[in-house]
């Protein structure tokens, strides 16, 4: 787990600027991801518990639009560089360096988690000990929305990602770690790529049930 993140860390900390550059408009050419987010906040708020981290929010243009919708979101994600570009662009918002296997977030605190796209780096089986980590945070009733690359096959991916090696999984097997982590999901929505990488994209909203406890992790699937 170390080195992978160590090279994920370096690999986003070498592209901060460019990889901003291309998010500087948000999500307006992306009306599936915008549509999701949405619903993710209205539902957050729905909760009574409006406070959300952006797990993995790069350049914090996420967090900035969940602030937007109302939320209290904070950013955290692995790269230094990232955060302190999100600091600059959004002084008013709170960001942080944090690993997503150990928030500096207290147990049950949050009313929602969204994971844009920042699972995709995470080898297979570490996946499990991810989710089971956002599941520690969110409080009874909240949500988790992650967003990742969808692959027909029977079994993730690995591919080369434009920054560091990433992976595709298949939905249903992504649905199953959802499930071991002690989540149930309430909506999915799979649709063709925007881009020419030709993965699928993905977006699943789960939800941490009022009356279970927090799974404290499981097998990989």
């Amino acid at each position: 787990m170390t080195e992978h993140q160590d090279e994920t860390r370096a690999a986003y900390d070498g592209v901060v600027e460019l990889y901003a550059s291309m998010f500087a408009n948000g999500l307006e050419a992306h009306p599936f991801s915008r549509n999701m987010i949405g619903t993710f906040a209205e539902l957050v708020h729905a909760t009574g518990n409006p406070r959300a981290a952006d797990v993995g929010c790069g350049p914090g243009h996420l967090t900035a639009m969940l602030h937007g919708l109302g939320l209290d979101a904070f950013g955290l994600d692995l790269s230094p560089g990232m955060v302190a570009h999100a600091r600059r662009a959004h002084p008013s918002l709170r960001f942080d360096e944090a690993r997503m296997e150990a928030l500096p977030v207290e147990d049950g605190a949050l009313g929602g988690v969204l994971a844009h796209y920042s699972m995709i780096h995470t080898p297979p089986g570490a996946l499990p000990a991810l989710l089971a980590e956002q599941v520690r945070v969110l409080a009874p009733g909240g949500l988790l929305l992650v967003s990742f690359f969808a692959t027909d096959g029977p079994e993730p991916v690995r591919f080369d990602h434009k920054v560091t090696p990433a992976y595709s999984w298949p939905v249903e097997r992504f649905a199953a770690l959802l499930a071991g982590a002690g989540l149930v999901t309430v909506a999915r929505l799979i649709h063709d790529p925007a881009s020419e990488r030709g993965f699928l994209d993905a977006h699943m909203l789960a939800r941490r049930p009022r009356s279970t406890p927090v799974v404290p992790g499981s097998e990989p699937v």
